[in-house]
């Protein structure tokens, strides 16, 4: 639960809004000040240099660090990601002793710089640590030897930027990520809707035609059950209208319509007929909610493709609900010239991809279609 909510608040967070240029040159000045303040605090107290000189020294290795970091990630950087996949690494290994050059070379230049004006370390640890080191000669300064004595001094130093940076990288390529995962979620999403919304104009002609065919034969016959087929056709339109545009529906709501639907079907069918219905377990449990129509089709095509055979024609539907676990068990008989992909079809595909975004983790499909046998098993976790 946690790593969700930080992934929301993270894939919510408008990073270009915030990431504004007035805002990163904020940002990096905050973070050279502090080191500036940091490493003049660090010459004055451990090293007992002057604050002028202090100054100085400071002034000089903010100048190397900030030289060397915006060569690495803003000239080096983008043309290594240019590169192809070997050539990126090959290149990412010999940028780091370019760096260390050019951090000895412009240590160095600097060096001449505040020698030629006289600047120096009067007293302390590092007395005469300019002058000394302008006596070198540039190859002097630039020797391998040199660059390996340096190279722990110079990671050391520049791994803190470096680190910051990167940090700050992965964050706002996590955030665009998150970003485009919802963005892509949101119109998966929509997608589903409009194929759901189409089950429900499918099922509104459709199914009305038989409906009040039947409807039809009982009045006619003035059969008692008319008044009571008009009321389960009421509720089923009142609920594919209304009350199933939302992403969850009670779980009472829908088991109501799932039998509503199954018993009109099963009208159209002679009594002697294998048709089956059961329904148990903790259904009037409160708290419990479902995505709506999300079994439909598979009840839809049982009816469609199933009671064809001769000899053992049978639709079955059983559904439990135990411990918030909602369990679907869909069986029907079938030809033997259609398949899987024919039985299922675009509803299925519907299903399988609502399941998916609605309930990812919580959720167990399994479809068989075996000797002349169609069936669908779901169990879904309706609570987390």
């Amino acid at each position: 639960m946690s790593n969700n909510y930080f992934s929301d608040k993270i894939a919510t967070f408008d990073f270009d809004r915030f990431y504004t240029p007035k805002r990163r040159m904020l940002l990096h000045a905050t973070m050279w000040l502090l080191f500036a303040v940091f490493l003049l605090l660090s010459y004055i107290l451990a090293y007992e240099i002057p604050p002028f000189n202090s100054f100085i020294l400071t002034c000089r290795m903010m100048l190397c660090n900030m030289a060397i970091f915006y060569i690495f990630f803003y000239i080096i950087l983008p043309r290594i990601f240019e590169a192809g996949r070997a050539k990126a690494i090959i290149l990412f290994i010999l940028s780091i002793p370019v760096c260390i050059y050019l951090w000895l070379i412009i240590t160095y230049l600097i060096t001449l710089l505040y020698n030629s004006f006289g600047f120096d370390v009067p007293s302390g640890e590092l007395k005469g640590i300019i002058s000394k080191a302008a006596e070198q000669t540039f190859t002097q300064a630039i020797a391998f030897r040199r660059v390996l004595s340096q190279v722990i001094i110079v990671i050391s130093i520049l791994s803190p930027f470096f680190f910051v940076k990167i940090l700050f990288e992965i964050f706002r390529m996590y955030n665009r990520t998150l970003k485009l995962q919802r963005q892509k979620m949101e119109i998966e999403i929509q997608n589903i809707n409009m194929e759901k919304d189409f089950l429900k104009a499918q099922l509104n002609p459709h199914f009305l035609f038989n409906t009040l065919n039947n409807l039809y034969s009982l009045t006619l016959k003035k059969d008692n059950q008319a008044p009571e087929v008009i009321l389960n056709l009421s509720d089923m339109m009142s609920y594919t209208l209304y009350e199933s545009n939302t992403e969850k529906v009670t779980l009472t709501k829908e088991l109501e319509f799932i039998q509503n639907y199954f018993n009109l079907e099963k009208m159209r069918y002679p009594a002697d007929k294998n048709i089956r219905l059961n329904i148990s377990g903790d259904v009037d449990a409160k708290g419990l909610y479902i995505a709506p129509l999300l079994t439909f089709s598979c009840i839809e095509n049982a009816f469609k493709y199933g009671l064809k055979s001769t000899e053992s024609s049978f639709i079955f539907l059983d559904i439990k609900v135990k411990d918030s676990l909602f369990y679907f068990q869909m069986e029907n008989d079938v030809e033997q010239i259609n398949d899987a992909r024919k039985v299922g079809g675009i509803g299925l595909e519907n299903m399988q991809k609502r399941l998916q975004l609605l309930y990812p983790g919580k959720h167990e499909l399994q479809i068989e279609d075996v000797d002349h046998k169609f069936k669908v098993t779901l169990k879904i976790a309706l609570k987390n």
